[in-house]
This record gives structure tokens, C-alpha cells and sequence, in this order.
């Protein structure tokens, strides 16, 4: 053990800055660590007791890992370890995607079953759960620094579970609506506590393939999800698609119960510290304060809902750059789920197929995210490390911009051609072609890209909603020629980061004071 005054402890922390991840991105995951290797540092101090005539030493504990190399640290995990909580991870992030849009196959049947003649109303029924996501992490994100990321996980998923199980034996409209969007509020624990996971357990630099598995499933887990959803519809109820889901979750839930770990850091040493309380006699209790490192004025459950509720929308006032940044992101996750509502109308009414073929071309959107993220995976790292290394090993954010330069052409390119290719009944797989290119190319600028969950929700929930009337109003061609526009004049945005990135972040009051 060490001895040092207080003042002269606090002077020797150093901020451990983690990056922002998806899904809602307004957690905060900045931490202090102490440059002492030492795990516990005492440090006496005179101390005024109330209802005491006498000062008396106390003794200040304060708790740290055991030196950089501590093996209970997270980031000192085994790989086979990390590896096992991201993939658990990865598995509730996916399931909640599944199921926001397994049902998008059968809102014919369900329209049919409770007399929805509005077009809007049945794209709600689908997109509302996504509404949700816009809510949840705002508070979820912040219970995860006070409980921990696996508690505040598992029991949202539990919410979500029993809440997804409901939608089956929902009766009407009004129903399935409100239990569609309690279900999405737990669903959407994983979107905004995966990211925390992952800068739990890896340093900024090892990121890399561990961003790209943890994208993929909120973005793969819609795509795949109809597939599904198409044949359990044409050969049963639309109610076992809920259930089904169901099913799956608690097989996720298991998993979660038996094998994941928590990851947060201050929850681990405040275990640690409540450990050494225990172990110290009444007398020793009396004269002896034990806290973590961490502990101060920011751990206050009271500080860090207020500053998870608050600082997004502070962030929007007063930065542009995360502005622009959100509103790119938002318009590529709106799109995903534009195309998810779309594409049983595009097959069973243009090519007259039935709803279980025609749930198969969701394979072309599956297959475009999942080269996509194959091809990120194998290349966010390695730019980044690349780039670090000419500039004299200084890294930047915007280090991880080159795989997103083609893309922003691509998207539009698979826009056209898919609206134009449906628009004159030209071959299924043409469409399919164009499909499967917009899938590529949003994740390829999703694995880049880390921004508000909010907005990017907002935008999930609401282009399905307006989607039927335009398409219905110009067709597909000219429909997805407007989304197309778009695409190209968001364009320029990862080449205006690549060349100003820096200069602007040196503008950001946020970034001055981390």
C-alpha cells in the first residue's frame, strides 16, 4: 500500500477517453484510472466526525485495478473470453431487430384480421417498434453505468420478452400497437449498451472487427427476420410469427444467464470495494472510508441520468458536425427499413408472387449487409492503423473514413436501378441486384459512422410511414430517383470529414473539455 494526500492522488488520474457506438449513442464512457500500479491506496487524513469533540485519523481506501496488467480488468480478458461476451452481445442485438421486422410479411394478414384499411396504420403496426428505440436508450443507457451493462441488459430483455410474447394475443389494432412499442423499449437495451461492451473490453485501436460484428446484427437481423416471417405466415398465423420470436429470445436469455459477464468497470470495482468493506472489523469500519477511483460528484445515479437525458440534445444545439453526422445515418437506417416495408408489395404486386417467395428477396438485402460488413471488418482496423502510422502514430477519427467513400455512390446507384428495374417489370433479379448493392452500402457507411440512436430511430420508424403514398403516387422508379438524389448530395460528407474533420473538432467545446 501507498501513502499520499488526497490532492496528490486525485492530481495523478489521467481521462481514458472510449468511443461513442449505435445504437444510441449517448452513453458517456469516460473513465479515470490512477497511474498507481498499486490496487488499494491508503491514505490518512485528519477528518472532523459530527458529534465527536476530537478529530481522529480516518483512513481513506481507494480502490484500483491491480496495475495495468490486472487480470479482473475487462481489457485484460482472454480473447476467448471477450469474444464470448461480444458474441452474446451480438445475439441480443440481433434478436430485438428480428423482431421489428419479422412481421412486415404478414401486415396483409393482420390488416385482413382487424379491418386496417389505412396504409399508414399497417406500416405502424411494423414501424412503431422502432419508435421505441428512440425512447429506450435515453434512459437504459445511463442505468447501465449505475448497475452494470449485463444486469441492465438481461433484465430489458426480459421486458421485451414478455412483451413481444403479448403481441401474439393481441386483439386489435390499438394492442398490438402499445405492446408492439413496450416490446421495442426493451429491445432496444442492446443498441444502446453493446457499444459500452465493446469499449469495455478493447482499446480504440482493436475495435475494429468487434464494431463490425456488433453491426451487423441490427442491420442483418431485419433482413433476415422476413424470410422467416413469409413462410410462417403462409402456412400458419401471423401470430406465431411473435411467438417464434419469442421462442428464440428465451434460448438468447439462457445464454445470457449462464455466460455473460459484467464488463463496466466502475460496477466491478465497487463490487471490489464492497468486498474489502466486509472484510474489515467494526473498529476499522468506524475509521476507515472505502471508494472506488471512479467514485465522485459524475457516479451520482441522479448526475448521470440527468447528463444522459440532457446532453444529446446539447450536443445537437452546439455541434454541427454530430448534426450532419446524425442526419446521414438517420437517413441510411431509414432507408433499411423503408426497403424492409417495401419489398413484399414490390414482389407480390409487380411480379405476382406469393408472400413466401417473395419473402426470399430479402436475401439480396441480407447478402449486400453481410459483404459489406466482411469487407469492414476486414478493413476499419487495418486504415486506421495505416493511417496512424503515416501520420507518426497520431490517430483520427476520420482515420476510418476511406471504405466509406465508394459506398456513398454505390447507395444511390443500387437505388436507381432497383426502382427502375421494378418500375418496367424488367426480371426479379435485376431488383434483387440493386437490393443487394444497398445493403452493401449501408453498412459499409454504418461501420464508419457512430451517431445519435435517436434521430437515427426516428428516421426508422417514420419512412415506412410515408413510403406507400409516395411509391403509390410516382412508382418505384421515380420514387427511389428522389432517394437516389439524396444519397448523392449527401455524398461529399465523408470527404468534406477527410479534409475539415480535424479543424472542426478543434472547434467543439465538447472536445475541448473531454
Amino acid at each position: 500500500m501507498s501513502l499520499s494526500s488526497p490532492n496528490d492522488l486525485e492530481s495523478r488520474t489521467l481521462n481514458e477517453g472510449k468511443e461513442d457506438l449505435e445504437a444510441g449513442l449517448s452513453d458517456r464512457h469516460v473513465s479515470k484510472e490512477a497511474v498507481s500500479d498499486q490496487e488499494i491506496t491508503q491514505v490518512p487524513r485528519q477528518a472532523s466526525l459530527a458529534n465527536q469533540e476530537q478529530n481522529e485519523d480516518e483512513f481513506v481506501i481507494i480502490v484500483n485495478w491491480d496495475g495495468t496488467d490486472d487480470p479482473a480488468s475487462p481489457r485484460n480478458w482472454s480473447f476467448r473470453k471477450k469474444w464470448g461476451a461480444i458474441a452474446i452481445v451480438s445475439a441480443f442485438t440481433f434478436i430485438s431487430p428480428i423482431a421489428s421486422s419479422m412481421v412486415a410479411p404478414a401486415s396483409a394478414q393482420i390488416a385482413s384480421e382487424m379491418g386496417i384499411t389505412s396504409s399508414v396504420v399497417t406500416a405502424m403496426t411494423i414501424s412503431v417498434f422502432i419508435l421505441a428505440y428512440a425512447v429506450g436508450p435515453l434512459v437504459l443507457g445511463p442505468l447501465s453505468e449505475i448497475y452494470g451493462r449485463s444486469r441492465v441488459l438481461q433484465i430489458a430483455n426480459m421486458w421485451f420478452l414478455a412483451w413481444n410474447l403479448g403481441c401474439g394475443f393481441a386483439q386489435n389494432t390499438a394492442e398490438l400497437i402499445v405492446f408492439r412499442f413496450f416490446a421495442g423499449l426493451g429491445g432496444s437495451a442492446p443498441l444502446s449498451i453493446g457499444g459500452g461492451v465493446i469499449g469495455d473490453l478493447f482499446h480504440p485501436q482493436q475495435r475494429g472487427q468487434a464494431i463490425a460484428i456488433y453491426t451487423l446484427a441490427p442491420l442483418v437481423g431485419p433482413v433476415v427476420a422476413p424470410v422467416a416471417g413469409a413462410w410462417i405466415a403462409e402456412r400458419s398465423t401471423w401470430r406465431w410469427v411473435f411467438w417464434a420470436t419469442t421462442i428464440a429470445d428465451a434460448c438468447v436469455q439462457l445464454m445470457g444467464l449462464l455466460f455473460l459477464k459484467e464488463t463496466y468497470g466502475p460496477v466491478l470495482l465497487e463490487r471490489r470495494a464492497a468486498t474489502i468493506r466486509a472484510e474489515l472489523s467494526e473498529d476499522e469500519r468506524a475509521h476507515t472510508r472505502v471508494r472506488t477511483i471512479f467514485e465522485g460528484e459524475d457516479r451520482d445515479w441522479k448526475a448521470i441520468l440527468k447528463r444522459a437525458l440532457t446532453r444529446p440534445f446539447a450536443m445537437f444545439a452546439r455541434e454541427p458536425i454530430l448534426d450532419l453526422i446524425s442526419i446521414y445515418t438517420a437517413f441510411l437506417y431509414g432507408l433499411l427499413y423503408l426497403f424492409i416495408t417495401t419489398l413484399p408489395e414490390i414482389f407480390q404486386q409487380t411480379y405476382h408472387q406469393p408472400i413466401g417467395l417473395a419473402g426470399l428477396h430479402y436475401i439480396a438485402l441480407g447478402l449486400g449487409l453481410f459483404t459489406g460488413a466482411q469487407i469492414g471488418a476486414r478493413s476499419l482496423d487495418r486504415s486506421y492503423k495505416y493511417f496512424t502510422a503515416k501520420n507518426g502514430g497520431v490517430s483520427r477519427p476520420e482515420y476510418r473514413l476511406p471504405q466509406m467513400m465508394p459506398a456513398t455512390l454505390i447507395l444511390p446507384a443500387g437505388l436507381l436501378l432497383a426502382g427502375w428495374t421494378a418500375h418496367n417489370h424488367v426480371f426479379w433479379f435485376a431488383p434483387d441486384v440493386g437490393i443487394y448493392l444497398v445493403g452493401l452500402s449501408i453498412i459499409l457507411m454504418n461501420l464508419t459512422l457512430a451517431a445519435s440512436t435517436f434521430l437515427r430511430s426516428l428516421a426508422g420508424f417514420g419512412f415506412p410511414l410515408f413510403a406507400p403514398a409516395m411509391f403509390n403516387a410516382l412508382g418505384y422508379g421515380k420514387g427511389d430517383t428522389i432517394l437516389a438524389a439524396v444519397a448523392l448530395a449527401l455524398a461529399p460528407v465523408p470527404v468534406f470529414f477527410w479534409k475539415y474533420g480535424e479543424r472542426i473538432r478543434g472547434m467543439s467545446r465538447t472536445a475541448r473539455k473531454a
